[in-house]
């Protein structure tokens, strides 16, 4: 892609996405595998809510893709313990992003997530991504339309950030993820029994519906990895 114009490479995520539509879930999952080199295909994964759906799909359809796990360093311990028993259940091989721990203990020891959560997020988030981003093509994420106003405007495949982005959940509807989970009997992360529907760090989480309970008392929406 690092030698294609704009104008080709926006031609290629076209015929991506029309390609693609007509294919269910599994289907673009395995089609990917065909039309990239799978070494260069990242996947990510937050081990948050309903991570097990996404993780199971994909230990299913491509056991051999790695799983990159950014720990901000934040995290709920219950967090840290669905990761392990995800990784154990569906044999994952996990590869821990972090910061450098200057600056994680920079924002750990000035408080950064209560005075600048968008710095808090570039820092523990963003830039340890970055710097492993440049080897890999597509980067898989487990977005949907109906999370917030950002996803409901994307499509399947999108290029960004010098990267191509792959949606294969884009256009599944909440319904649709929960029959999923419920058919295979899935488990969820620990703090959803408690009301959590989206789980983030610590200190900019609380119980709610969706989204609803992240970056309490503040209108970030993301974490800015997907913008």
């Amino acid at each position: 892609m690092s030698n294609e114009s704009p104008s080709e490479t926006g031609s290629r995520i076209a015929e991506l996405n029309e390609k693609y539509y007509p294919l269910s879930i599994e289907e673009r999952v395995r089609q990917l595998y065909l039309d990239f080199d799978p070494d260069k295909v990242m996947l990510t994964s937050a081990f948050a809510a309903t991570s097990a759906f996404f993780l199971h799909l994909f230990s299913r359809l491509a056991p051999k893709q790695k799983v990159h796990f950014i720990d901000t360093g934040f995290h709920f311990p219950q967090t840290l313990e669905y990761k392990k028993r995800l990784t154990e259940l569906y044999n994952l091989e996990v590869i821990e992003v972090r910061a450098e721990a200057w600056k994680h203990e920079f924002t750990e020891r000035e408080k950064i997530y209560q005075t600048d959560p968008d710095f808090c997020c570039t820092i523990n988030k963003i830039e340890p991504l970055d710097e492993i981003k440049s080897r890999y093509d597509v980067w898989i994420s487990s977005l949907m339309r109906w999370q917030t106003e950002h996803r409901a405007t994307l499509e399947i495949f999108e290029e960004r950030g010098g990267i191509i982005r792959f949606y294969p959940l884009i256009d599944m509807t909440k319904e649709e993820r929960d029959a999923y989970i419920r058919e295979h009997d899935l488990p969820f992360h620990p703090l959803v029994a408690q009301g959590y529907s989206s789980i983030g760090c610590t200190h900019c989480t609380v119980p709610g519906q969706d989204r609803s309970g992240r970056w309490v008392d503040s209108p970030k929406t993301e974490c800015g990895l997907h913008l």
